[in-house]
């Protein structure tokens, strides 16, 4: 099976930055591995002269003063100098928002990612789910919630990642100097299919956000037919919303405009037309253990009805 761009099961480029917050990390990344590889070869001298050297350096040397040398005094100079250089280095990325920068609430659940985009107040105005839009070149406040369990929220080519903690609002800020597809993924152990709790973020141009999040606010577009009939026979709105139609159900992702995104179940399956009804005949046998329940009972032609429906809502 081929998976989407960003999908799970495809890591993204760690080390390789597209906006100025990611930029400190590889840096620090690179001044980890070089200082490694300085203290791995430092201790390779000092060992070979305290077992191999001459007599004179071996008595100079000492057991003592060697453990007490290589064992604490260089770890600790050594590991402070990092841990300064470090938070000097990723400071900004945990500032409290500021009135003028735009704010996304991303919620990690079991296991996809509930997306609500907020206003100055931090009123929600528009919600999504398992991919975030964001304008380039300016930043973006991220405010990382769970539901549940803890889970840990990882664009690298973006930013660093910053765990979601039950109870508690952590901030992260992401930007993008260029437009693209940046694939994420969580990266704290979850249970489950954790391994396939992936998202995208999209970077637009920001006049080509603004269209978008102009049309992401609208209702769904007014549908008749077999397939919206299945929909609401099924009871599917129990879990899900449709703005601009009675399903105002809160548990599962929102599906107002479903057909425009670009993967299904958290970057499992391209969205089209044949995986939406695959997704609803059977998720568990897609993604073992997510919280949708298989729907075996739907004749064909109503499941092809069904998601055609759904790819319609874009």
């Amino acid at each position: 099976m081929t998976l989407p761009e960003g999908a799970a099961g495809w890591p993204p480029p760690a080390l390789d930055a597209a906006g100025p917050f990611a930029a400190p990390l590889v840096t620090l990344s690179w001044v980890l591995f070089a200082v490694g590889v300085a203290v791995f070869a430092v201790v390779l001298v000092v060992l070979g002269l305290a077992v191999f050297g001459p007599r004179r350096w071996r008595q100079r040397l000492g057991r003592e003063r060697l453990v007490w040398i290589g064992g604490f005094a260089f770890p600790v100079v050594v590991l402070s100098a990092l841990l300064v250089y470090g938070l000097a280095l990723t400071g900004r990325l945990s500032d409290d928002p500021a009135p003028d920068e735009m704010r996304v609430r991303v919620t990690g659940e079991m296991w996809w990612w509930r997306v609500a985009y907020l206003d100055a107040t931090g009123r929600e105005i528009l919600q999504d789910a398992n991919e975030v839009h964001i304008p380039t070149g300016q930043p973006v406040v991220f405010e990382l919630l769970s539901a549940d369990v803890i889970h840990s929220f990882w664009v690298p080519q973006l930013g660093g990642k910053k765990d979601m903690i039950p109870g508690r609002r952590n901030i992260l800020r992401l930007q993008a100097d260029r437009p693209g597809v940046y694939g994420g993924q969580c990266a704290e152990y979850c249970g489950g299919p954790h391994a396939l709790m992936g998202l995208v973020v999209v970077a637009h141009d920001p006049a080509e956000f603004e269209a978008w999040r102009a049309r992401q606010t609208q209702p769904a577009p007014s549908a008749s037919g077999r397939g919206a009939e299945v929909f609401a026979a099924s009871g599917c709105g129990a879990c899900h919303t449709i703005r601009g139609t009675a399903a105002n159900g809160l548990a599962g992702p929102d599906l107002t405009h479903v057909g425009s995104r670009r993967t299904l179940g958290a970057g499992v399956l391209p969205n089209n037309q044949g995986t939406l009804a695959g997704w609803v005949s059977d998720s568990q046998a897609i993604k073992p253990g997510n919280r949708m329940p298989a729907y075996p009972v739907l004749r064909g032609e109503d499941l092809r009805a069904l998601a055609a429906y759904l790819e319609s809502l874009k």
